[in-house]
């Protein structure tokens, strides 16, 4: 009964950070396949979108980890996260997308 520990947003954060995570792993393949396709076309546009969607799954954990303390604000960054890896890397990035997509909507409309 003593503990002072906040769940108000335990839901979010961690769907976010799970998003975010998996969007790390992602723009890493993206980048790994980037590379592969620059050895055999020398295009490096997968390579480049791949660095993208990598700052776009930083800003959705940072999201997550403001969306304790800020709701709006941290929903906001993991919607724009989700919607920028999306773009970047397209099918690489659909369990980052979702994740942080439901997590951001969670954040910006969930009351309480």
């Amino acid at each position: 009964m003593g503990e002072n520990f906040n769940t108000a947003r335990i839901t979010e954060f961690i769907l976010g950070l799970i998003g975010g995570i998996f969007g790390v792993l992602s723009s890493i393949l993206a980048m790994f396949v980037g590379s592969i396709d620059a050895v055999f076309t020398g295009s490096t546009t997968v390579s480049s979108l791949g660095v993208s969607a990598l700052f776009a799954s930083i800003v959705g954990i940072i999201g997550s980890v403001v969306v304790k303390k800020r709701d709006k604000l941290g929903g906001i960054l993991m919607i724009v996260s989700a919607i920028w890896g999306i773009i970047s890397i397209s099918l690489f990035y659909i369990l980052s997308f979702v994740l942080l997509l439901i997590a951001g909507l969670m954040g910006v409309f969930r009351k309480g």
